[in-house]
């Protein structure tokens, strides 16, 4: 069972820094098959969110796993209809209750838009008492990070963001940086993205390793400091997505890695239109 290295955070906690994502997996049993499988392959980073609509499966499947809770590191994430200060509140105990649990392990605002001074003072809140250990952000650009981040008491551990080779995000995390802030990646894999698994540089490492284009990908982005969680549902990707500890890139092939930047990606939270688009998405139309 692979070893996987811990990263400190600026909250003093230490999380695993290579995870499963649960990100678009139906709760019809997929999600719970999908996260046994991968705690019996040795992942101990689960995250998962309110709009992900699977959080009971995901904390059916770690109470079943039999594993001691204090060895799995378990995100949540709160959705932006929920960031008023009392709904914040209630969302941060619905998802305890879902996921079974009297803690989670970080909980994050999940888009940064409307409310989200009301709804950080709730998670900072619920920090305090106890309900979350770590928390922090996802999404936020430069421009949004500037625009909330500096009225905050308490600094995030955390903003996940998408990042993969063709999106290093090299301004925002120049800008977490000074606070150590910690940079979770989603799309680690450029949601499979056929140019960035085809780049040769990328498909001359894995021949002189001995891994796939994915593997090599990972290994890159966790030698960065970037926690990933790669999402499958199938047993054996699951497992391969986790063999990049026995491997190093050296100095000039990280070099090479980092040349692939485009300086974009897919989703672009400053863009017009997206708060728009994601405040008509109801999380609760089934509770």
């Amino acid at each position: 069972m692979a070893n996987i290295l811990t990263f400190k955070l600026n909250d003093g906690n230490e999380i695993p820094s290579f995870g499963f994502g649960t990100f678009q997996i139906p709760a019809d049993g997929t999600t719970y098959q999908a996260v046994k499988d991968a705690l019996a392959a040795g992942y101990r980073h689960i995250d998962t969110a309110t709009a992900y609509f699977n959080e009971q499966e995901v904390g059916k499947a770690i109470k079943d796993s039999g594993i001691p809770r204090d060895q799995i590191w378990i995100t949540s994430k709160l959705w932006l209809q929920d960031y008023a200060y009392e709904d914040a509140k209630k969302a941060i105990d619905l998802s305890l209750k879902k996921l079974g649990l009297d803690y989670m392990d970080m909980y994050l605002i999940h888009q940064p838009y409307g409310k989200v001074d009301e709804a950080w003072k709730a998670l900072e809140e619920a920090q305090k008492a106890g309900k979350i250990r770590s928390i922090g952000v996802s999404n936020m650009t430069p421009k949004i990070w500037n625009k909330f981040v500096p009225n905050f008491d308490v600094m995030p551990a955390v903003n996940q963001v998408e990042f993969n080779p063709y999106f290093q995000q090299k301004e925002l995390r120049q800008i977490m940086a000074k606070n150590e802030v910690a940079l979770e990646a989603w799309a680690p894999l450029g949601q499979g993205n056929a140019d960035l698994f085809h780049e040769s540089v990328i498909t001359k490492m894995a021949e002189k390793y001995g891994k796939d284009a994915g593997q090599i990908i990972l290994r890159f982005e966790h030698q960065e400091g970037v926690t990933v969680f790669p999402k499958s549902v199938y047993e054996a990707r699951i497992k391969s997505n986790m063999e990049i500890f026995d491997f190093e890139l050296n100095s000039a092939e990280m070099d090479q890695m980092r040349a692939l930047d485009k300086g974009k990606g897919m989703h672009d939270p400053d863009a017009p239109g997206v708060e728009e688009m994601l405040s008509q998405y109801d999380v609760h139309a089934n509770d």
